[in-house]
């Protein structure tokens, strides 16, 4: 169980972003949140308590010192990315690629978890690293016009991710997960999983109601909960344990991968059903990464062989029970075995689905993927090294990729762009 802190609302900033600046970008309606007994700033006091993420003026100073990097993750719909280091935190935009800001903190100062609210100033933190910023078990909520935290969530054990919705967050434990209202951080749910070290948790951000996917409690079960109509789905998708997870915005469809790594499946998250498989390879890979695009009509994987596979799905968005039909214009390239004639006489290898298009990067490194807000296009956000993200790497190069993919012939995608984002010098 949590307990809950909040901090006198003394000492407000003013936004650190000129009107110039703010002008840029939309405002996101997030509702404000109101007094609580125990776990409440004090929104009156500060009007912009819910105001937009926005860039700062070109004169924001770059570290000094290289940063060792502990985190990385997409916000919501994938136009920011957030890292987090043993300095602090870093936020980037993804189209055109720049740094936002950055928070490099006095003393400690390492992050392990930043997780993003859209564009929004409002920021989950969870320290980490050998030198954390914050204790691992508590959830810091960060409001950046005002340069602190404004409230905190406490645990008996280390917080593995979070997640945001403007009217909720979700904490993930190693085999739990906490669900609270965001405008009085009341608890509503605690959900008990599988062991979860990872953790695997994801949110519908649709205008909708929340559809939350978390590990059940058997090896290669996912669970759905579904809480406008109060249900909840288990859904055996593997044999093996579950090494990754994907949501549509909209919450309607669920693609997962297994620690074998070889077969994505996608399944209709109100029945269970499954809808397509599609094959990354034939050898065990661990999958890093899977994600939707915006109209569910692509899916984008990356795994630990160094390859980005984006795979043309037949599901119709906003109907997951219909196959999706295409104009001969918009027909995409044959993804199937050319010995598919022979289904069911050879293994089911021969009559895989196999990915449209691909980017080939370094093997053995570890990528995000998520699809960019230009038309076919693809992010990737690439670590060096084979740590992973949740222990500290001697980062010399982060990568940021744009690529662009043929929706109709397929094949290797091109490289529009590239950056490497925690060179000491950068700047943007």
């Amino acid at each position: 169980m949590a307990t809950l802190s909040a901090y006198p609302n003394t000492n407000t900033k003013t936004n650190f972003l000129s009107p110039t600046d703010q002008s840029n970008h939309d405002r996101e309606s997030i509702p404000p949140m109101q007094n609580h007994p125990s776990a409440e700033p004090d929104s009156d006091a500060n009007p912009n308590f819910h105001s937009p993420l926005l860039d700062p003026p070109d004169s924001v100073p770059p570290a000094l010192a290289p940063s060792s990097l502990l985190h990385l993750s997409f916000n919501q719909d994938h136009g920011c990315f957030a890292a987090g280091t043993d300095h602090g935190f870093r936020i980037y935009n993804c189209d055109p690629f720049r740094e936002i800001f950055r928070r490099d903190f006095d003393r400690g100062g390492g992050i392990g978890v930043v997780e993003m609210l859209f564009r929004c100033n409002i920021l989950a933190l969870v320290g980490g690293g050998p030198d954390p910023q914050y204790p691992p078990n508590k959830v810091m909520i960060w409001d950046d016009h005002q340069s602190r935290c404004i409230s905190e969530l406490s645990f008996r054990s280390e917080v593995r991710s979070v997640r945001l919705r403007r009217d909720r967050i979700i904490v993930v434990l190693e085999q739990k997960i906490f669900v609270y209202n965001f405008v009085d951080l009341k608890l509503l749910h605690q959900i008990e999983t599988i062991l979860n070290p990872k953790g695997l948790c994801a949110v519908s951000q649709g205008a909708g109601s929340l559809v939350l996917v978390c590990p059940g409690l058997q090896k290669g079960q996912v669970r759905v909960e579904h809480y406008a109509s109060k249900r909840t789905k288990f859904i055996m998708a593997h044999d093996s344990r579950i090494a990754c997870f994907a949501l549509s915005q909209d919450g309607q469809l669920l693609a997962t991968a297994s620690t074998k790594g070889t077969l994505v499946r996608i399944y209709n998250t109100i029945d269970g059903s499954l809808l397509q498989e599609v094959r990354r390879g034939a050898d065990r890979a661990e999958i890093y990464s899977l994600a939707f695009s915006s109209n569910a009509q692509w899916l984008a994987v990356s795994s630990d062989k160094g390859t980005v596979h984006v795979f043309s799905l037949k599901i119709s968005a906003g109907s997951p029970g219909t196959t999706q039909s295409r104009s001969t214009s918009e027909a995409v390239v044959s993804s199937h075995s050319s010995l598919s004639f022979i289904k069911g006489v050879l293994p089911k290898y021969f009559s895989s689905e196999w990915s449209v298009a691909q980017f080939r990067l370094v093997e053995g490194s570890q990528y995000l993927v998520a699809f960019g807000h230009q038309k076919n296009t693809v992010v990737i956000l690439g670590i060096d090294g084979r740590k992973g993200l949740k222990v500290v790497t001697d980062i010399m190069e982060c990568s940021f990729y744009r690529c662009q993919f043929d929706p109709v012939n397929g094949g290797e995608m091109t490289q529009l762009e590239y950056h490497n984002f925690l060179k000491p010098e950068a700047a943007f």
